[in-house]
């Protein structure tokens, strides 16, 4: 075969390959052409898939937006609190100075903890310590002093133990211990939203403006109070001194005043 042969044979077979691969590219590219339907389909995922993230990006944004308010909203509780403390010092000091005496504010809120079972109650007693929300052995609330339920706790006093709770013992208590009531269900407050939903309208966004409204007993303390479910403690660490006596028979039932914290502690 003479050196010309060779390079027709060979310009003919390179004609060849370039016609088979065009027709690869060809049936590649059709193959590549997708149906109607799923053209429409990935269409319609890529517009879901917009909206979905423009919405969370909004969500995103929404929750900063109260985070900032939230913490802003606990600064501005504690310096209040701040406030309240410092001004009792000064009262308390110029009293001192001028040879007079200092009366403190009468606080406000009871916490009152259940410490007998449902033994030998009448039906009296039954009764008032259902309104008190207290159908369980060591449940507790919080309620308002007024005349009705000072009267209330003296007919159930051998059966309960109150006094006047401090301010971080209530904060204790509501992030410890704090369910709340949504539709009729003990529910943990997992979410400043949560509180938001049912007590918005009162101004209670955040777990620090129910903290304040249960501490100052503001005007929607009722509503606040009544949206928290009772909180269930567990039996005293070291137990009850004794039961049957009063407390200041060194007993267990009965005022404590500013010394219910120190029970509730041990209850937490």
């Amino acid at each position: 075969m003479c050196i010309r042969d060779r390079y027709q044979r060979r310009v003919h077979g390179d004609k060849i390959k370039r016609t088979m691969a065009s027709k690869k590219t060809q049936i590649q590219v059709e193959k590549k052409a997708a149906p109607e339907n799923v053209q429409l389909k990935e269409k319609r995922d890529a517009r879901l898939r917009t909206e979905l993230l423009a919405r969370r990006a909004e969500r995103k944004k929404t929750a900063l937006e109260k985070k900032k308010q939230y913490l802003s909203r606990a600064e501005t509780h504690h310096k209040e609190y701040l406030a309240t403390e410092r001004k009792a010092i000064d009262e308390r000091r110029q009293a001192r100075a001028n040879g007079s005496f200092f009366v403190q504010e009468e606080p406000r809120v009871f916490l009152v903890i259940r410490i007998r079972g449902i033994s030998n109650l009448s039906p009296t007693v039954r009764k008032i310590l259902q309104l008190l929300r207290l159908r369980q052995l060591h449940n507790a609330t919080l309620i308002r002093v007024n005349k009705a339920t000072i009267n209330m706790l003296r007919r159930v006093e051998p059966f309960v133990a109150y006094g006047f709770p401090s301010r971080q013992l209530i904060s204790d208590l509501i992030y410890k211990r704090g369910y709340v009531r949504v539709n009729k269900q003990r529910t943990p407050i997992s979410r400043n939203e949560i509180i938001e939903a049912h007590l918005g309208k009162h101004g209670i966004i955040c777990v620090e403006d129910l903290i304040h409204e249960l501490v100052t007993c503001g005007p929607h303390f009722k509503e606040a109070n009544n949206f928290l479910w009772p909180f269930k403690l567990t039996s005293p660490r070291k137990g009850f001194a004794a039961k049957r006596h009063p407390y200041h028979n060194r007993g267990a039932w009965g005022n404590r005043e500013h010394r219910i914290t120190e029970l509730a502690r041990r209850m937490l």
